[in-house]
């Protein structure tokens, strides 16, 4: 097995492994958890019309890589709800620097719900280019970021 190494920006820092969901389209976060929040049913499926990549597709306990989050105000709530309702993605990998309304919800799920999701951010363009769905990745709390291929 090979690997590709990454270095980013820990922002959440951890360590984990898991099977990567790619897109190379922005992902509203809004929109991608709204339903499954709403719904209550302790699934979380992508809601995101905007982001064919992931629509429809559990993002719970995966790996979520993407370029950068797009949408509203509302993004940084949304991550610490399904964060304190234990139904969010094990990391979010972002490409690009992360949107800071987004990353205060990963701040406050951390200190107030004591629930982390590892986030990682500005591994490149590149890292999204190499980077392909089920693709095994580890992730070290220093930023760190190995994708394991076969």
């Amino acid at each position: 097995m090979m690997s590709k190494n990454y270095k980013g920006r820990a922002i959440i820092p951890g360590d984990c492994r898991g099977s990567a969901l790619v897109t190379k389209t922005g992902l509203n976060l809004f929109a991608a958890f709204l339903k499954s929040l709403m719904d209550g049913d302790g699934s979380c499926v992508c809601g995101d019309i905007g982001n064919p990549d992931l629509y429809g597709k559990s993002l719970q306990d995966e790996i979520i890589c993407i370029p950068q989050a797009i949408g509203s105000t509302s993004s940084g709530f949304m991550l610490q709800s399904i964060a304190a309702a234990k139904i969010g993605p094990k990391a979010i990998l972002f490409a690009r620097p992360g949107e800071s309304l987004a990353l205060a919800g990963l701040f406050v799920a951390d200190i107030w719900e004591n629930t982390q999701i590892i986030t990682v951010d500005s591994l490149g363009d590149d890292f999204l280019d190499a980077v392909k769905d089920g693709d095994e990745i580890c992730i070290h709390a220093d930023g760190r970021v190995e994708v394991l291929t076969s």
